[in-house]
């Protein structure tokens, strides 16, 4: 183990020299950008190695970097504006800039003291800094929008009252969401060229005007590709790590490059996608905010599909302000969407949240939740405290069956419905079934799928009728409403209080909207989050109880070496 450690630290010293010479200071250029070497691949097999000795670990990797993606293709188109932000400028601004929700960032701008230039710079910074460090890097970003900077020059010229508090503010992307300008992958070698449209809620997000910043890795195929792997792993990717723990706690998935930018502040805000536990999981992983809205309470449009039954994307943040903002800048009535709706929750419903109490409020909580968690029963005498009802519930156990059967069935047809209707390069991606892309995997299974590919194949072996998928969909969104609906009626409950993504498949079958927040830190420093779970369309109900929470607990913190 120490000869390991010590193969690791000259790796991290080779690497950091390399980029202390690239890139803080420019003084010595290269005779043209494509001559810029910013990051150099490393014998990853060191690292790997080392976690499977760590003995917190629970993850067994087989691979870190991306086979595939060369960072130095990602990062040399933005190399010189970025470069040209000092340290200097970056020290100046960070007091300004880190840790400030969007209120605060947008009355900075009003004010003169910051541009949404020097905003987007200053992620930027962060990115490549931390990111072309072998030491330091979460495998996160895996593509940039070449134009950011161009484009947040125009929106400070732009600038004008009564702009959507978007307007302006650097938003990453899970890369399973539609985006010109920029691949859609999903995570998968077959999609790396993938070009399709903006899907409906990046259209919303441009039109209010944020900026999209760029692409993060994820769980390839929205983790549902391989039984038993890792979870933030893409073969296009690699293995996204957290920043918590870099190979010691999980990511979790499958919006893991959204939970982990979140954390190491790489943007104001990003945007997940769920089916069941996609947003919550990784979001609770990575200490931030999190939110799985209702079913068609945003549009599915233009996301590489699991299920159209379950799937939904939703915002991931520091904060539950900047929240509730990016959930509202993303609503809107798709008409090629038919699970859809144009729910209005009112103008400026996301304003003020901070200043929600919890007394006189009701909250569920479960009795082996209770008994089994530490930080779990804290943090209800903690809201208790405040004035909250506590109603220990004790639910009776609900069977899923057949809730593997409904995405496997799904995704057999919405992923070829999506091949059809968003690929622009058809002839290039030459797939247009699910057997397809596990024919083309098998032809080299090592690279494309070394974890291999067992949820697919249970999709291509899984023989349940129409009529039979049917009648699971009815039962499992009757019993698990009944599930929540059933206490929260008897009680008259606000809201039912949960770790994590424990009763996510409850909530994704009932199609029931659920928010994660920061509740603590293990021993071990591992993230814990609480997570609230409300009735269809409760988001502002669930987003106002979030809030006082947050305003009461204030745990969350940044991980150490991403300050």
């Amino acid at each position: 183990m120490e000869e390991i450690n010590k193969r690791i630290k000259g790796i991290r010293l080779l690497a950091l020299a390399a980029l202390a010479m690239s890139f803080w200071s420019c003084k010595q250029q290269a005779s043209s950008e494509s001559d810029v070497v910013l990051w150099i691949p490393y014998n990853d097999s060191v690292e790997v190695a080392a976690n499977q000795d760590h003995e917190n670990s629970r993850m067994r990797y087989k691979l870190i970097q991306s086979k595939i993606l060369d960072k130095n293709d990602v990062f040399r188109p933005l190399y010189e504006e970025v470069s040209s932000l000092t340290k200097e400028d970056y020290e100046r601004l960070k007091p300004l800039i880190l840790d400030k929700d969007i209120p605060v960032l947008q009355a900075a701008v009003a004010e003169g003291k910051l541009t949404y230039e020097e905003i987007v710079l200053f992620y930027l910074k962060r990115i490549y800094s931390y990111e072309l460090d072998n030491s330091t890097t979460l495998n996160t970003v895996i593509a940039l929008n070449e134009k950011v900077v161009e484009e947040a020059r125009l929106r400070d010229k732009e600038r004008r009252e009564g702009n959507h508090p978007i307007y302006g503010m650097p938003v990453l992307l899970k890369d399973n969401i539609g985006t010109e300008g920029m691949n859609t992958t999903a995570g998968a070698l077959i999609f790396q060229e993938n070009s399709a449209p903006d899907a409906f809620i990046v259209r919303q997000l441009k039109t209010r005007g944020a900026l999209i910043l760029g692409k993060v890795n994820l769980s390839e195929w929205a983790y549902y590709l391989c039984d038993g792997c890792p979870v933030g792993y893409s073969a296009y990717g690699g293995q996204t790590l957290n920043p918590y723990g870099r190979r010691v706690f999980e990511t979790g998935g499958s919006s893991s490059g959204s939970g982990t930018s979140m954390a190491a502040h790489y943007a104001v805000a990003a945007v997940g996608t769920e089916t069941s536990g996609s947003i919550l999981s990784p979001s609770s992983q990575n200490s931030v905010v999190g939110l799985k809205p209702t079913i068609g309470l945003l549009s599915r449009s233009g996301i590489v599909p699991i299920s159209s039954t379950l799937d939904t994307p939703g915002p991931m943040t520091r904060n539950i302000t900047d929240n509730a903002i990016l959930l509202d800048a993303m609503m809107g009535k798709d008409p090629e969407d038919r699970s859809s709706v144009g729910k209005d929750f009112g103008k400026g419903w996301y304003q003020g949240l901070s200043s929600n109490e919890l007394k006189g409020k009701r909250f569920g909580v479960f009795s082996n939740l209770m008994e089994g968690d530490s930080i779990y029963r804290q943090t209800v005498e903690l809201i208790r405290s405040e004035g909250s009802e506590i109603i220990v519930i004790d639910p009776p156990r609900v069977p899923l069956d057949g809730f593997l059967s409904i995405l496997n069935l799904d995704m057999k047809e919405d992923l070829p419905s999506y091949i059809e209707q968003n690929i622009k390069n058809i002839e290039v991606i030459k797939v247009k079934t699910v057997a397809d892309i596990m024919n083309y995997n098998l032809q080299d299974s090592l690279t494309r799928i070394p974890y291999g590919q067992g949820r697919f194949e249970a999709i291509a072996s899984d023989s349940t009728s129409a009529e039979e998928l049917q009648s699971i969909k009815k039962t499992l969104e009757e019993d698990t409403r009944a599930f929540f609906n059933a206490a929260m009626g008897a009680h008259d409950l606000d809201a039912i209080l949960s770790i994590n993504n424990y009763h996510a498949a409850y909530a994704a079958a009932a199609k029931y909207p659920a928010l994660t927040v920061p509740m603590g830190y293990k021993l071990s420093g591992e993230p814990i989050s609480l997570t609230f779970i409300g009735r269809q369309f409760e988001e502002p109900k669930l987003l106002r109880l979030g809030a006082a929470y947050e305003k009461i607990s204030k745990v969350r913190k940044t991980p150490e070496n991403y300050k």
